[in-house]
């Protein structure tokens, strides 16, 4: 059940925004794409009804002609490589990493490289050249190699740094409890780091904030999330929800 009254921090902070003349950036970014199923149906109808670009980020070792006939379509969707296989490389003892030191770097960057063919094959219309890492992580030594690769920029986690090697365009607030529930996060906490977000940017980052998903998990109260954020963020004249070429066009 959705309350309305724990969104009033975010619309008053909107208006701020309004009332200076200014206008928020928004994107959408849900991973872990691969075929046809109803949690992306669901996805791709809450999206195209409120008119929010999505960028999927699709597993391009386990994906194929399915997804892309259903894409065909969808103008508002681009299609993003997310690693190869989403396989975790890394020993037991360390974080879940495909793109990691653990194996020779022609090996990870040829995956990379395929994956970016296959993906650009497949979805021609909607291909994004932006590499969206597994679990959000990369070996730093890899990522001067990804221009030759044809790659435009990368997606992790977190308040973007500087990187000469490779424009970043990041996500900042995940909605799914991944320690917890492993469904829907908590909206209190969902609203409050959008509101962080926001008064970060107002101060001056000209970051866009990034909104993380994960059909494939969506509980209710994670559908119910994205449709109150949606209905708040939508047609609110201080948010620009922004597809991600545009994004990387600045």
């Amino acid at each position: 059940m959705i309350d309305r009254m724990s969104w009033e921090p975010l619309r008053r902070e909107l208006d701020r925004w309004q009332a200076a003349g200014r206008v928020a950036r928004f994107w959408l970014r849900d991973d872990d794409a691969i075929e046809p199923t109803p949690d992306l149906e669901t996805m791709l109808a809450s999206t195209g009804d409120n008119a929010i670009p999505l960028t999927l980020a699709v597993i391009p070792g386990l994906t194929g002609e399915a997804l892309a006939a259903r894409l065909a379509e969808e103008a508002g969707v681009s299609v993003a490589v997310h690693g190869w296989s989403h396989t975790n490389h890394a020993g037991p003892e360390r974080k879940k990493q495909e793109l990691g030191g653990d194996r020779p770097a022609d090996i990870v960057l040829g995956e990379l490289s395929d994956g970016f063919r296959l993906l650009q094959r497949l979805h021609p219309a909607r291909f994004l050249p932006v590499l969206v890492p597994p679990w959000n992580r990369i070996d730093a030594a890899l990522i001067p190699a990804l221009p030759d690769l044809g790659f435009a920029a990368l997606s992790v986690y977190g308040r973007a740094r500087q990187s000469g090697a490779m424009p970043l365009l990041n996500t900042h607030v995940d909605i799914i409890d991944w320690h917890g529930t492993r469904g829907g996060r908590a909206e209190e906490e969902l609203v409050a780091e959008l509101l962080a977000e926001l008064e970060d940017r107002f101060a001056g980052s000209d970051e866009p904030i990034g909104v993380l998903t994960h059909h494939l998990v969506h509980d209710a109260a994670a559908w119910d999330f994205l449709s109150a954020l949606f209905a708040t963020t939508g047609r609110h004249p201080a948010v620009d929800w922004s597809a991600a070429a545009k994004l990387l066009k600045r």
